[in-house]
């Protein structure tokens, strides 16, 4: 039997596809929180209602956490299998979520907060829990916000994407294509939420709220800016003295993890340090190259020649 089996070719591993993977993800995410009851919204990918965009895709698993339950589901996350590669602080410039890998279920992005959904945390995901609708994901029932929710969340995040593709197809399909009702119902989730500034992008009114501390970190997110741009966005954004300051210390800092994932691999000491002294020399020379291209498009406005 061993030498018949020996002999016998290699049986050609099964592919499963990406969607059931995320479907899998979503249910052990909600398993977890299950026995630990901890309360857990399901949100845009494979959570995302099908009438709103159909035919959307996506490629991992987000899900949206009570602040208050961050750190011990990203505990109990971590404990059943889910690797750590991006932290809050340095998973994007809202430092929204933290970014998971599951050698069998594929990526997750853990939420402690939505870009632009507020007044704070913990009254927005409240706000989105009280009006929560259910739907199963790999076989178990799993949490999400109510339909019209999760288009005006939808937008939310078109309008920190910089012009991609697939938010403007978003934006088309949840609100320039809609009717009257659905539009003010997003509305209404707008007010809820105290989403103003971040909705503004999608209306073309961003401009009106200069005045506004979180203006600066969505204008860079929906148009475009240097590295120092961004900090400064994050700097002006960031609530309370405190909080301004450590935004300020980090900026100085290398982020191994976003190294790391560039690299593909553990990066040595040497690359940290070249990081380092590297990265203000980039910087400079992004603002100065965003400067002139400033005046170059100021003078083809104005007809002068250089």
């Amino acid at each position: 039997m061993a030498t018949r089996e020996a002999q016998d070719p290699p049986v050609a591993a099964v592919v499963v596809p990406l969607e059931v993977r995320i479907g899998f993800a979503h249910a052990c995410i909600q398993a977890i929180a299950d026995r630990n009851g901890l309360d857990l919204l399901h949100v845009k990918g494979a959570a995302l209602d099908p009438t709103l965009v159909p035919g959307r895709s996506y490629s991992d698993a987000d899900v949206l956490a009570r602040p208050r339950d961050i750190r011990l589901l990203l505990a109990e996350l971590q404990r059943h299998g889910w690797e750590l590669i991006n932290s809050f602080a340095y998973g994007s410039s809202f430092e929204h979520a933290a970014t998971l890998r599951h050698q069998d279920f594929g990526l997750l992005d853990l939420h402690r907060t939505y870009p632009g959904a507020g007044p704070t945390p913990e009254v927005a995901f409240e706000t989105l829990w009280r009006e929560r609708a259910t739907t199963p994901l790999g076989g178990i029932p799993c949490a999400v916000p109510s339909r019209d929710a999760q288009a005006a969340l939808l937008l939310l995040h078109a309008a920190r994407a910089g012009g991609d593709a697939k938010a403007a197809h978003d934006v088309d399909s949840v609100w320039t294509s809609a009717g009257g009702a659905q539009r003010d119902r997003i509305l209404a989730w707008v007010d809820r939420l105290d989403a103003h500034v971040p909705f503004s992008v999608i209306t073309g009114t961003l401009d009106e709220h200069r005045d506004d501390p979180a203006y600066d970190l969505w204008r860079v997110a929906a148009r475009g800016g240097t590295r120092l741009e961004e900090w400064q966005a994050r700097v002006r954004a960031a609530r309370g003295l405190r909080a301004k300051l450590a935004v300020v210390s980090r900026s100085a800092l290398v982020n191994v993890e976003h190294l790391t994932i560039v690299r593909g691999r553990p990066v040595t000491r040497r690359e940290i340090v070249g990081e380092f002294f590297g990265r203000p020399v980039r910087g400079l020379g992004e603002q100065v190259a965003r400067q002139v291209r400033g005046r170059r498009a100021l003078r083809r406005n104005t007809g002068d020649r250089p």
